[in-house]
């Protein structure tokens, strides 16, 4: 009887003893990293309050043995051997492309780690484990004061990192490498505010056309069906349920333990159904990125994610350019109205369609409009910046939030919860993380043109039902390949195209013209 060979999954390579040796000691660091990300999941989901401190010791104690593995002599011995840690010469012939690649983003991660003393690595995953669980009461208690301590020193930390990796221009750029490699903080200020004045044209434009009702879209959506057609929509999208679990969260999350271990959640809005199908997708196009890894490159690079941003491309496109499409919706809408006839049965696939796609501001970014999204990320960049460089300190955090929220969205925070303590990045210590949320949307859109192209009739496919060839795309195209390219390199190979954002602005442009109505000449 035939093995049958899972995505992911190939043929075991040969490798040379010197670079076994390598692969195996990364995959011991890969499984203990696995068990640190099951830690947070529990904490998310599962884990009962009280158990906070002891989870903070239980993380300050895997950090600190994770951080020992990857800068061990022995790693060090094992990579250096193949490859000249201070020039980044490859030392070895006979290797693939595939393996060189692997051997550089190896060199990378240790030049990475080595500089972080281990102290520093523990008491950062000790006080980040705590501010998690201070960070769900305040935000549950609206008490910004609460977190503010716990956020100063975390920002203290991420200073001090910094530090410790050095920059050239911006403490900022050291913590945004880790997030989005060889970007700068000047490149991201560049792309968004040529994206900000884009933006802020077409919502203007969009402001002054006829409004949108989709007062339909909210109403009482049962918890439980919905959660049973969020299963639905992951089994069409092609997760396989045997390698990924479905669970809730305060904040929706994605955890990957292993490609045949992904763990997802979700969080059931008490009103409005559209926000926990796009949440359900958001996430699941996450996880089967991670599924979509080599299984026998699990430990190396070849099986990581090339950056944040393209983790956040995947999860966009699935939410977005998947998910708010009419044709996605010519099938699905008769499907979700099996499951709410009372509140769906009148409504036709177009007017779903334009309420789906409703352009209004909204203070909270993951319910935020596709035109709108954009302007959340570059006010919380702008502010994380300032954050970093110390010229915006903690206690000033809610007055600038509520102003730049009124300046670029135009519409002002009642209270924290729903204003600076929405989002769980900051209590996770992930400074440098928010700008791979547009870039990642900039990054699905100028891969979505080479899909177009190879896919001339996706929109019948999605119409019929049918995602499986969406998934197999992007397995082809983009997953398969781990971090073997930088971003660069592998738009230019998918798209024959250098990255820019035109793609990106464009899409929005095109979709939300035809929608509003807009004339382009307007």
């Amino acid at each position: 009887m035939s093995q049958i060979i899972q995505p992911g999954e190939r043929e075991m390579e040969e490798y040379s003893e010197e670079y076994q040796n390598l692969f195996n000691k990364s995959r011991n660091v890969s499984a203990l990293s696995s068990i640190s990300q099951l830690l947070d999941w529990d904490q998310e989901t599962y884990m009962p309050s009280d158990g906070a401190n002891a989870r903070s010791e239980q993380q300050k104690v895997i950090a600190g043995v994770i951080h020992r593995e990857r800068t061990s002599p022995e790693f060090k011995r094992a990579l250096e051997g193949l490859i000249d840690i201070e020039s980044g010469t490859i030392l070895v012939e006979n290797l693939s492309e595939p393996q060189k690649a692997a051997l550089k983003m190896w060199r990378r991660d240790y030049i990475n780690e080595i500089v972080l003393p281990s102290e520093f690595v523990e008491e950062f995953a000790q006080v980040t484990s705590q501010a998690l669980s201070v960070w769900r009461k305040a935000k549950k208690k609206n008490a910004f004061e609460l977190f503010a301590p716990f956020l100063d020193k975390i920002i203290q930390l991420s200073q001090k990192k910094a530090d410790f990796l050095g920059y050239k221009d911006h403490p900022y750029d050291a913590l945004l490498d880790l997030y989005e490699p060889e970007m700068t903080t000047k490149e991201v200020e560049k792309i968004f505010a040529d994206l900000e004045a884009s933006i802020t044209t077409l919502l203007k434009k969009i402001s002054a056309a006829p409004q949108i009702d989709d007062s339909f879209l909210f109403g009482e959506y049962d918890h439980k069906t919905q959660l049973e057609f969020s299963l639905v929509l992951l089994n069409a999208m092609g997760f396989n349920r045997s390698r990924g679990r479905l669970d809730i969260s305060t904040h929706p999350f994605s955890s990957s333990l292993h490609p045949t271990d992904n763990r997802i959640t979700t969080r059931i809005h008490p009103t409005g159904v559209m926000s926990n199908i796009a949440s359900v997708m958001h996430e699941g196009g996450h996880a089967l990125y991670e599924m979509g890894f080599p299984v026998e490159q699990f430990g190396t690079p070849l099986a990581q994610a090339i950056s944040y941003g393209m983790h956040e491309s995947q999860s966009r496109w699935w939410e977005t350019r998947i998910g708010k499409s009419k044709p996605f919706w010519q099938y699905f809408l008769p499907v979700l109205k099996k499951y709410f006839p009372e509140i769906l049965h009148t409504i036709d696939l177009d007017t779903f369609y334009k309420a789906i796609n409703k352009v209004q501001a909204s203070l909270i970014r993951v319910e935020a409009d596709e035109v709108s999204y954009p302007l959340h990320i570059i006010m919380r960049f702008q502010m994380e910046k300032d954050l970093i460089g110390g010229t915006l300190a903690v206690r000033d955090i809610p007055d600038v939030w509520n102003e730049k929220m009124t300046k670029l969205i135009g519409i002002t925070p009642q209270n924290n919860s729903e204003g600076c303590l929405q989002d769980i990045h900051w209590s996770l210590g992930s400074f440098g993380y928010f700008p791979s949320y547009s870039l990642g949307n900039i990054y699905a859109s100028h891969l979505f043109t080479a899909f177009e192209k190879a896919q001339p009739d996706w929109e019948a496919q999605l119409a019929s039902g049918d995602l499986s060839f969406v998934k197999s795309w992007l397995n082809e195209n983009v997953h398969q390949y781990g971090r073997q390219y930088t971003i660069p390199e592998l738009m230019q190979k998918v798209t024959n195209q250098p990255l820019s954002a035109n793609a990106y602005v464009e899409y929005l442009t095109s979709k939300f013209g035809k929608i509003y109505g807009l004339d382009d000449n307007s």
